[in-house]
């Protein structure tokens, strides 16, 4: 009865196999996991058990291992953690129980650099890159992120911390895998100077620095990132909106408002002390600066130059008209982005991947090693996270923050005019000034059309009209003073975007007025920059049938 029962069930599956398994798409040693888990389930209760185990193995290694196989993944991330990213990788492909294997070159492109690279050429970039979380619009736009699926999508959502998840979505749908949610801003300062009683109010601060002939380092007239904190702190806002294409098509914007002179008001305050300096650096600290306005990304620099005499606070207070308002700010995070593939199976993998690089391990791990802010929750609510002096800060200033959306690329120039304004006014009238300039360029900026030669010569300015092409019969044209500087670069844009790559490849003529080591042919210059040699006037044009472009030197 044995023998017999042993002859019928290996008939039966051996015609499983050849009976079930596609003429091409699998090797014929691969069956269906129906017909074996039936035929088993028999045989293993009544005759053969030892001789039914192996060939569960050999089914199921086959079977529930499709993604089996090593793989070429190119990697970008921050310079400070590659040794990290590559462990981690290694660790990845230990751990799998996928029989994947990733075989990863990680290359040093910092979050700043990513975007400007992955747009240029998506093919050439990244399969796994790290980026800031202003450069998500563009990179959607420019269809180098590849959009979550459903579960992915629901394990980051409930993973996650809110804010960070906003940022990585584009209409419903999320694009990229929160990796940290530590780029915000809060004070460090020198409590030998500021005793910790004064750390809340910017008038008691100001009045210590003043006294000893020390600095309160804020950047406001240049970076519109910190100049926000004003406006918050009067519950202004100024929220963007985009399309399911990442395209900016509306902004609520409430600057220009009664809370918005308040704002000013307050931001006056720091703009007429001696103590003033505008900068977010370390480096104040060594230069007579007793406070500081910065993130955690200064943390260990910091703590070099002040020692014990080093204190962080949530941001302070400024009063105005009697009543006090706490200084807002802007929170932010990492992303990592995956790269669409063309190879559906290895898209998959690279998703897999991603997974890991961000999960709660992975993220605790570059804590300890960097101390980046975790966006996971359950990293935020551990032990060695809730212990760290400068997430503690951060997080006393969350209350007070607004989790940065997306934002259009030529805010940020626009906001900057608002201090340089504001220092120069001398009284409400003048503050209104200010305001009212800055909604004027806001209302301007949906009303862009054409294109802007951007570069150092505007400050990288991507809506200032004054270096917009003029068209004629298809062909755009500019003459402008190069000024001596050490960056003599830029390239030609559709007005108040990023997203264009007609620059130093496109040039046909007058390439001998450009800088040849900044020539992508020789594998430099990943943003295809016109860089010129030498300071000059020139004259630039574009033709739009073609996209040649010719420069002049006059």
């Amino acid at each position: 009865m044995k023998k017999t029962l042993a002859i019928v069930l290996a008939l039966v599956m051996v015609l499983g196999v050849i009976a079930c398994t596609p003429k091409s798409a699998q090797p014929t040693t691969t069956a269906p996991q129906t017909e074996t888990k039936t035929e088993t389930k028999t045989e293993t209760k009544t005759e053969t058990k030892t001789e039914t185990k192996t060939e569960t193995k050999t089914e199921t290694a086959s079977t529930d291992k499709p993604l089996a196989g090593t793989y070429d993944v190119k990697v970008w991330c921050a310079e400070n953690i590659v040794d990290l990213t590559k462990q981690q990788i290694a660790d990845f492909n230990a751990s799998n129980e996928d029989g994947i294997v990733i075989n990863a070159t990680v290359e040093p492109v910092g979050e700043a650099d990513a975007a400007t690279q992955m747009i240029t050429d998506v093919e050439a970039g990244g399969d796994i890159f790290c980026f800031a979380q202003d450069q998500f619009a563009r990179l959607v736009k420019a269809g180098a992120l590849n959009k979550l699926g459903v579960k992915a999508a629901e394990i980051v959502r409930a993973d996650n911390d809110a804010g960070v998840v906003k940022a990585a979505t584009a209409g419903e749908d999320l694009y990229a895998y929160p990796l940290t949610a530590d780029n915000g801003y809060f004070l460090y300062y020198d409590k030998s100077v500021i005793p910790d009683a004064d750390a809340g109010s910017l008038e008691k601060i100001l009045a210590d620095c003043e006294g000893a002939n020390k600095y309160f380092a804020m950047e406001t007239n240049t970076s519109g990132w910190y100049l926000v904190a004003w406006f918050f702190a009067t519950g202004c806002k100024s929220e963007w909106t985009t399309d399911d294409d990442g395209e900016f098509i509306g902004v609520d914007d409430t600057f220009n408002s009664p809370e918005g002179l308040i704002a000013v008001k307050g931001l006056k305050k720091l703009l007429d002390s001696p103590a003033n300096l505008s900068s977010s650096e370390a480096s104040a600290f060594s230069s007579n600066a007793a406070a500081l306005v910065s993130g955690t990304w200064n943390y260990d620099k910091i703590k070099d130059v002040l020692g014990d005499n080093m204190g962080v606070a949530a941001l302070p207070t400024f009063e105005v008209d009697g009543k006090v308002y706490h200084l807002g700010s802007f929170n932010g995070c990492k992303l990592l982005g995956v790269k669409p593939q063309t190879d559906a199976k290895k898209g998959a993998v690279i998703n897999k991947l991603a997974q890991y690089l961000t999960s709660e391990k992975a993220q605790l791990e570059r804590f300890e090693k960097v101390s980046w802010g975790p966006s996971n929750l359950a990293a935020q609510a551990s032990d060695a996270v809730q212990a760290n002096p400068g997430l503690v800060a951060l997080a006393a200033q969350a209350p007070y923050s607004v989790p940065q959306g997306q934002i259009h690329g030529a805010w940020w120039n626009i906001s900057k005019v608002i201090a340089d304004d504001v220092a120069a006014a001398t009284d409400d009238a003048g503050l209104q000034a200010a305001l009212d300039n800055y909604k004027g360029k806001i209302d301007a900026l949906f009303s862009l059309n054409g294109y802007i030669l951007v570069g150092a010569w505007c400050g990288w300015n991507n809506a200032d009209t004054a270096y917009q092409l003029k068209e004629a019969d298809s062909v755009l044209t500019i003459t402008i003073d190069v000024p001596q500087s050490d960056y003599m670069g830029g390239r030609i844009v559709p007005a108040g975007k990023w997203e264009s790559n007609l620059g130093y490849s496109q040039v046909t003529e007058g390439k001998e007025y450009l800088d040849p080591a900044q020539d992508p042919a020789n594998g430099g210059n990943g943003d295809n920059n016109i860089v010129f040699a030498e300071a000059g006037n020139y004259t630039i044009t574009l033709d739009l049938g073609t996209n040649e472009i010719k420069i002049v030197k006059n």
